[in-house]
C-alpha cells in the first residue's frame, strides 16, 4: 500500500514539468507566428515611409491613387490629376497597396 502511494506522488511531478514545457512551447509558437511577423511588417512599413520621395506613385490606405508632389515633414501632397492636389499624412500611405499597384506583389 505504501509503495502504491509513493509511486503516485512521483508521477505528479512529471506532469507539472510537462505542463511547463507545453506552456513554453505555446508561447514560442505565438512569438514565431504572430509577434515576429508583425514586427517585421512594421519595420518594412517604417522603412518604406522614410524612403518615399517626390514623383513616387503611391496608394493611400483609403484607396486614393496619386503621385507624390511634395513632402513637408509628416504631410505629403499627392497629385491626383493635373492641378488636383490633396494633402495626407505620411502614415496614410499604404505599403501593401503600393506593392500591388506597381505589380510587385
Amino acid at each position: 500500500m505504501n509503495n502504491f502511494i509513493l509511486l503516485q506522488a512521483e508521477g505528479a511531478g512529471g506532469g507539472i514539468m510537462g505542463q511547463v514545457f507545453l506552456f513554453g512551447s505555446i508561447i514560442l509558437i505565438m512569438y514565431f507566428f504572430m509577434i515576429r511577423p508583425q514586427q517585421k511588417k512594421q519595420k518594412e512599413s517604417k522603412n518604406f515611409l522614410e524612403a518615399v520621395k517626390k514623383g513616387d506613385n503611391v496608394v493611400t490606405i483609403g484607396g486614393v491613387h496619386g503621385k507624390i508632389y511634395s513632402i513637408e515633414g509628416d504631410t505629403v501632397s499627392l497629385e491626383l490629376d493635373k492641378g488636383l492636389k490633396i494633402k495626407v499624412e505620411k502614415s496614410a500611405i499604404s505599403l501593401d497597396f503600393t506593392k500591388r499597384a506597381n505589380g510587385t506583389k
